[in-house]
């Protein structure tokens, strides 16, 4: 059984990665809708649980002898409706693949089925110095069952 207190890292239905979100009052701005910058939180938590839940641990990757992280190169939002304060959310994210250093996902944040924002990611794999770096085997074998293009470690 879980423990209720240990916050969730959502869960993977298929290849999709589902975060539930919940709307506080500090997420919304005066006119009682959530702020738009938020969305961005909503999306990062939601890539990092992604990652969490693929068993790739940023600490770990920041641990190794060559350490690494995320850096988003690219995003393009598209807001269709507004969220206000106590809805529940879900942010869904998919990765189609990986070609180099970069990484390519889509991102949906739903009220219910109705879709209030989308997001096209490109996140690149970095190393300390801020240079793309190649993301290394052991995490292109624990991406792959996820892409829904199936191409980890594609060269382009």
């Amino acid at each position: 059984m879980t423990d209720p207190l240990t916050p969730s890292s959502g869960i993977f239905e298929g290849q999709v990665h589902l975060l539930p979100v919940r709307i506080y009052y500090e997420d919304t701005d005066f006119s009682g809708v959530v702020y738009h910058a938020n969305y961005l939180r909503y999306l990062e938590r939601a890539r990092s649980d992604y990652f969490r839940l693929a068993g790739i641990h940023h600490r770990a990757l920041a641990a190794r002898a060559d350490p690494l992280a995320f850096a988003v190169v690219e995003m393009r939002l598209n807001f269709r409706a507004p969220a206000r304060v106590d809805d529940a959310l879900v942010v869904a994210t998919t990765f189609d693949s990986v070609r180099g250093a970069r990484m390519f996902a889509r991102q949906r944040v739903l009220r219910g089925t109705e879709l209030l924002c989308e997001a096209e990611v490109t996140a690149a794999v970095i190393g300390m110095d801020g240079r793309p770096r190649r993301p290394p085997r052991e995490m292109l074998d624990l991406l792959e069952p996820w892409l829904t293009e199936n191409d980890a470690g594609e060269q382009s």
